[in-house]
């Protein structure tokens, strides 16, 4: 005979004055071996990241490269914990570097920087190729080195680094004024202004009204001129900048001499002051670096561009354009000049006479209202 087996009954109401008892057996204790039901179980010291994948956490910290904003961003990855330091500074990441990240400040310099942009350059970032060309030509005095580096920028299309190059080019920094090479110069700007670059545009304009390392062709400049302008102009639109009321104020442009002949007018001739663009960190760098260090670390007689986003020093005397009409100015370029007049040399620009503005190199025109730029040899 079968021991019969213990229940538990239930008394409860069935209906009106019924009471039923029903036999209810026990629940069993159940304990779930299923990590989602029950807390993790973990080491001493072990974390869930250690448990995702690296390809992921990888591209996850390339999309962050690419999207730095300051060096600050990609400095706070790194001391987040050892994995992640160890994964940031791989060469995938490095090379999506953006160039916000290499915003480092002259007085901050150093070796261990220095180490750090090479790094990104042996990455293959074209940014970090073009900062530390930039660095190495003009502050360091390292002058093939550098050009090598923003050569290898270049090569991969990188139109900062062709402009760049094209203004070495034109002024033969870094050698003598014989090795001036204008046709490069203006095949560099084309191919630059072809990428999008608004400067190398600009000075493919002037080039073209001025004959200048090109055959001369008035009508072809201009056009590049107002497509400077009007991609400026876009630009500036589409960065979102609040109050467009406050700098768009059409106007016709005053003319003081209607029977010369004018470059192309800048969009301040009209009334239109656009925001002066970003300045490219390693251009930021130049200026922060002479600044710091005074015309001692310039040479004896040697100039700064006047144009304050730029920071490009001359590599040998009377190498940049002074301004034809005041000779207090001068510039390296023509995109730098149209820049500088629009945002206060338009202001200050004083006449003087003729001959004290001549510096044999070349002159930089400014003839009322609008800008024209004429090489001189």
């Amino acid at each position: 005979m079968l021991p019969s087996r213990k229940t538990k009954r239930d008394f409860y109401s069935a209906g009106a004055g019924d009471c039923i008892f029903a036999p209810v057996r026990k629940r069993r204790r159940c304990v779930s071996s299923s990590p989602i039901s029950s807390a993790p179980e973990t080491k001493a010291g072990s974390d869930l990241l250690d448990s995702i994948p690296e390809d992921l956490v990888v591209s996850i910290l390339r999309r962050l490269a690419s999207t730095s904003r300051s060096p600050a961003d990609f400095i706070n990855v790194l001391m987040t914990c050892k994995r992640l330091n160890s994964l940031a500074t791989c060469p995938l990441v490095l090379s999506r570097l953006s160039r916000k990240a290499f915003a480092v400040k002259a007085q901050n310099w150093s070796e261990a920087a220095h180490r750090f942009l090479k790094r990104c350059v042996d990455a293959g970032n074209l940014e970090a190729c073009y900062t530390l060309g930039m660095i190495r030509f003009y502050c360091l005095q390292n002058r093939r080195n550098g050009a090598s580096l923003m050569a290898k920028a270049a090569i991969r299309s990188h139109a900062p680094s062709l402009y760049s190059l094209a203004v070495i080019q034109f002024n033969g920094s870094g050698g003598s004024k014989n090795d001036k090479d204008l046709r490069a110069g203006v095949a560099l700007c084309a191919r630059a202004a072809f990428l999008g670059h608004v400067d190398a545009l600009r000075e493919l304009g002037h080039c073209l009204q001025d004959g200048y390392g090109v055959p001369q062709n008035v009508s072809e400049g201009r056009r590049f001129l107002v497509q400077a302008n009007a991609r400026e102009l876009a630009a500036v639109l589409s960065s979102g900048v609040k109050s467009h009321r406050s700098w768009l104020a059409l106007s016709q442009p005053q003319i003081s001499n209607p029977n010369q002949s004018h470059g192309c007018p800048l969009l301040s001739d009209f009334g239109c002051n656009v925001p002066a663009p970003e300045t490219h960190p390693a251009n930021k760098f130049l200026a922060d670096w002479f600044a710091v260090r005074g015309g001692d670390s310039l040479g004896d007689g040697l100039r700064l561009c006047s144009h304050g986003g730029c920071g490009r020093p001359e590599t040998r005397k009377h190498e940049f354009r002074r301004c034809s009409v005041c000779g207090v100015v001068n510039y390296c370029s023509r995109a730098c000049q149209a820049l500088d007049w629009k945002l206060r040399h338009k202001v200050d620009c004083a006449p003087m006479e003729q001959d004290a503005a001549y510096d044999g190199e070349g002159n930089v025109q400014i003839d009322g209202d609008h800008v024209l730029v004429v090489p001189m040899s």
